[in-house]
C-alpha cells in the first residue's frame, strides 16, 4: 500500500514537472523580438524592463536604424519593427503590415563650439539647410553672424555629423530641411539615406552621431532629443514657422502635435514645421510595424499585449526620457488599430 502510494506521488511529481516544463516553453515562445529605429531605443528598453517585472515576459529590442527595422519585419525575422519614417499606405498593404505610433519625439540640432551653450546659437531653417548642404562652411559666416549679434563665433570650419546608416531620424531631418531649401532638396535630397556633402562624417545610430559631435570641435549634427540631453550637447535655437526662436522641449513637442489627425490609415500625420507659436519645427512620432496576419498566434498576441501595456502604463516613462506621450484620443485609436494584428 505504501509503495503504491509512493509510486502515485512520484507519478504526480513527474506530471507536475512536465506541466511546468511545457508552461516554461509556452512562456518562452511568447517572448518577442523587435528591431529598428534608434530614436525610441531608450523608451522601448525601459518599457521592456518594466514589462518583464510586471508580466514575466521578455521583449528584446535592437536599435539598428529604421531601414534595418523595415527590412527585418518585411523579411519576417522579427516580431515587430521600429521606424521613425512611416511607411505609406501602399507599402503597408503590399507587405501586409499594421503601423501604429507609440510616442512623439523630436530631432534636435546640436553643436560643439567652445563657449556656446544651449540656446545661445540661433538658426533659421534656410540657414540650417545651407549649413547641412555644405554651402556655409565656417562658423563666423556673415549669414550666421547676422542671426547672432553679440555671440563670439569662431573662424572654425564646420564639420557636419550625420548618420552613416539608413535612418528614420535622417528622414525626418532631411524632409524638414528640404522644405526650407530647394537647393538642399536638389543637392542632398530627403529620405533615410541621402547624398551628404564632403565636409561631413558619419556616425552609426543616434548614439554614434552624438559621440562624434561630443568629441570633435566645430561640429554640427542632428540627434533625437533623448540622446542630445543624455550626452549634454548644446541645442541650437531654431526659428519656427510662426517666426519665434524655440528650443526643443516637451512643451514645444506637444505644441507641434496639437490638433494632428492620427486617424488616417497608417496613423502618420505630418508634424513637421507646424504653425503653433511654441512648436519645435522638427517633430515626429515614432512607429512600430507588425504583421497583420502572423505565423505565430502567441507571438502576435504578445506584441499586442506589450504595446497595450506600454500605452496604458509606460507613457510617464517616455516623458522622463525626453519624449511626449500620445494624447488620450490617439491611444484609444492605436488600441483599435492593433485589433487588426491577428
Amino acid at each position: 500500500m505504501i509503495s503504491c502510494k509512493r509510486a502515485f506521488l512520484n507519478l504526480t511529481s513527474v506530471a507536475a514537472a512536465v506541466v511546468l516544463g511545457f508552461s516554461s516553453i509556452a512562456a518562452r515562445a511568447a517572448d518577442i523580438t523587435g528591431a529598428g529605429a534608434t530614436f525610441p531605443y531608450a523608451v522601448y528598453t525601459k518599457w521592456a524592463e518594466a514589462y518583464r517585472a510586471a508580466s514575466g515576459q521578455t521583449v528584446n529590442y535592437q536599435g539598428i536604424g529604421s531601414s534595418g527595422g523595415i527590412k527585418q519585419i518585411k523579411a519576417r525575422t522579427v516580431d515587430f519593427g521600429g521606424t521613425d519614417a512611416p511607411l505609406s499606405e501602399s507599402e503597408l498593404d503590399a507587405a501586409g503590415l499594421v503601423q501604429v505610433p507609440t510616442v512623439i519625439g523630436a530631432v534636435t540640432i546640436v553643436v560643439n563650439l567652445p563657449g556656446i551653450a544651449t540656446g545661445q546659437l540661433k538658426l533659421t531653417g534656410p540657414i540650417a539647410a545651407d549649413i547641412f548642404r555644405g554651402a556655409i562652411r565656417t562658423w563666423n559666416n556673415p549669414a550666421i553672424a547676422a542671426l547672432n549679434p553679440g555671440v563670439k563665433l569662431p573662424d572654425t570650419a564646420i564639420t557636419i555629423v550625420h548618420r552613416s546608416d539608413g535612418s528614420g531620424t535622417t528622414d525626418v531631418m532631411t524632409n524638414y530641411l528640404a522644405r526650407q531649401s530647394a537647393d538642399f532638396m536638389r543637392e542632398v535630397g530627403a529620405g533615410k539615406t541621402v547624398n551628404w556633402p564632403v565636409n561631413g562624417i558619419g556616425g552609426k545610430g543616434n548614439p554614434g552621431v552624438a559621440a562624434n559631435v561630443q568629441k570633435i570641435v566645430g561640429t554640427i549634427g542632428y540627434v533625437d532629443f533623448a540622446d542630445a540631453r543624455k550626452n549634454d550637447l548644446p541645442f541650437v535655437a531654431l526659428r519656427n514657422r510662426s517666426g519665434n526662436f524655440v528650443l526643443p522641449s516637451g512643451d514645444s513637442f506637444t505644441a507641434a502635435a496639437a490638433g494632428a489627425n492620427f486617424k488616417v490609415k497608417g496613423m502618420a500625420p505630418d508634424l513637421l514645421d507646424q504653425a503653433h507659436p511654441k512648436a519645435w519645427p522638427i517633430v515626429s512620432a515614432t512607429y512600430i510595424l507588425a504583421y497583420q496576419k502572423g505565423d505565430d498566434a502567441a507571438r502576435q498576441k504578445a506584441v499586442v499585449d506589450f504595446f497595450t501595456w506600454a500605452l496604458r502604463n509606460g507613457q510617464a516613462m517616455a516623458d522622463g526620457l525626453g519624449f511626449v506621450a500620445l494624447p488620450n484620443g490617439v491611444v484609444s485609436a492605436v488600441e483599435d488599430e492593433m485589433k487588426r494584428i491577428k
